[in-house]
């Protein structure tokens, strides 16, 4: 730890001095102080390091939100050890990849996906012991064992340059990629949220997207940094969410498509007082963002960012400049770059890059890609937009290289759901592309040419990529074409395929 260094655990300790007695963390019928949170990951850090845990090592958990895994990012932190949050949404060989890429010391598994890691974690020697994110099962040590004494932790050297999490983003060609994040860029994301929402000890955040998730993880860190509370969901459900907002007053959450239209619409039913929630940022329709407004006063805020931003870089209120996604923040350098390297004035449509403190530290186990993705001194997006004449950022979609389809919220490549369709006996050709849509904003449509003589059912093929990878990366829409358009080399023509089925 030098002279310039601070992490998240000193926010942790931070908390435990200024605001001992303020509501920290609610999870179900359990409420903790800030001093009680940093007790009980101190506890978890020191019996972790009497696992052999060190330094550097990873911790594998795949599990629902819960306090043990809150516990689980304390504990990281102080001991420089670097989570390993794992999507519980992914079909098991997506799981067992990234598993195996991140080779965890240790595995936290919720009881609902233990049948599967015990099927997966044979195949890896790194993994030294299973641990059961609730009560012990076969072949999973309680978590709670780990809470049981406490004595001296050691006081490993963490600096705020060192990684603290492996965000696993989608697959470009087929295989999740870890984006590395460090103790700095989260701190420094925070610090802007902090800034322009305004957020004191006296907030409360809705803890409700997953902890394996940037936005779920970052807001929660936000909360923290400010000193407010988090309201932990395992899972969203409308009515609770109500119910917590109203109880522990509620100021802010982040969410994606269909969240804040359910809630909308189970509040119409139960009329509870949800006047507190000033703050809402994410991904929504105009229409439901002015619903949310209209109802309690509050402002809904879009952003652009990205798991390798640690954060967004762009943020304004959404009707501020209906459209855009905001105003650069204020820690991040954020330009606009053609294919040469060039940068590009207003109204001209590039490559959205950016450099600052909250920039990822790379890809796991990746040098050549994050060598290629940090070109020229700028972390480049892969996402396109132009600046208009006040400074707003208006996304123009994703470069052909790293074509993305946002389906509430969650990243799917089109190539890797491609390679699951290609592999059907029936299917010639495919090209996956991204469509409107009013419930997810954005689905995933399917376009087909099957061999000669062969068939099979627009269903059955989405239940064959269902069957293969994680179900919200299954197509939509399926249509199935005579051909489809071709560029001179011979390769599929996905712009005219956007033309004609977008």
């Amino acid at each position: 730890m030098g002279l310039h260094d601070y992490t998240i655990y000193d926010i942790i300790k931070r908390n435990a001095f200024v605001y001992t007695n303020r509501l920290s963390w609610v999870f179900k019928d359990e409420k903790l102080t800030h001093a009680q949170f940093k007790e009980r990951v101190d506890r978890l850090a020191f019996n972790l390091s009497k696992n052999g845990l060190e330094k550097g090592d990873r911790i594998g958990v795949l599990g629902q939100n819960s306090l043990s895994f809150a516990y689980l990012y304390g504990a990281a932190a102080r001991l420089g050890v670097i989570m390993l949050p794992i999507n519980w949404r992914l079909q098991p060989d997506e799981v067992e990849h990234i598993i195996s890429d991140g080779a965890p010391k240790l595995m936290f598994v919720d009881l609902e996906f233990q049948a599967q890691i015990r099927s997966i974690v044979t195949k890896f020697d790194f993994i030294e012991k299973l641990y059961s994110l609730n009560t012990a099962t076969e072949g999973f040590a309680d978590f709670n064992e780990l809470m049981n004494s406490d004595g001296r932790c050691p006081k490993p050297d963490v600096s705020s340059d060192d990684p603290f999490v492996i965000l696993y983003t989608a697959a470009v060609e087929g295989k999740p990629r870890g984006a590395t994040l460090s103790h700095q860029g989260l701190i420094t994301a925070n610090m802007q949220s902090m800034h322009i929402w305004s957020l004191t000890e006296k907030d409360a955040h809705l803890f409700v997207l997953p902890m394996f998730h940037g936005a779920g993880l970052g807001s929660a860190l936000t909360a923290m940094q400010a000193g407010a509370a988090n309201v932990i969901m395992s899972k969203f459900d409308a009515e609770q969410a109500l119910k917590n907002i109203e109880t522990y007053k509620v100021s802010f959450f982040v969410l994606f498509p269909p969240m804040l239209s359910m809630l909308l619409n189970k509040n119409d039913e139960l009329q509870c007082n949800i006047s507190s929630l000033r703050v809402i940022g994410g991904l929504e329709s105009p229409e439901t963002a002015k619903r949310y407004e209209e109802l309690t006063g509050g402002t809904f805020w879009t952003a652009f960012g990205q798991s390798e931003t640690s954060g967004f870089i762009t943020c304004s209120p959404i009707f501020e400049k209906l459209g855009s996604v905001g105003l650069p923040t204020q820690l991040a350098d954020v330009r606009l770059m053609d294919d040469h390297g060039n940068f590009l004035g207003a109204d001209k449509v590039g490559e959205i890059v950016v450099r600052g403190p909250m920039v990822f530290k790379g890809y796991w186990n990746l040098k050549k890609e994050s060598e290629y993705t940090f070109r020229g001194g700028w972390h480049h997006s892969g996402d396109m937009g132009r600046f208009d004449q006040d400074g707003y950022l208006w996304y123009m979609g994703r470069k052909p290289e790293k074509e993305l389809i946002k389906p509430g919220g969650e990243n799917v490549y089109p190539a890797e759901v491609e390679k699951v369709i290609i592999e059907h006996k029936a299917v010639k050709e495919v090209s996956v592309i991204g469509v409107p849509d009013k419930q997810w904003g954005e689905a995933i449509k399917a376009v087909c040419v099957l061999k000669e003589k062969s068939s099979i059912s627009e269903g059955d093929l989405v239940e064959f990529v269902a069957s293969k990878i994680a179900r919200f990366k299954k197509p939509k829409h399926v249509v199935f074409v005579n051909e489809l358009p071709k560029n001179a080399d011979g390769s599929i023509d996905r712009i005219k395929v956007k033309e004609l089925h977008g």
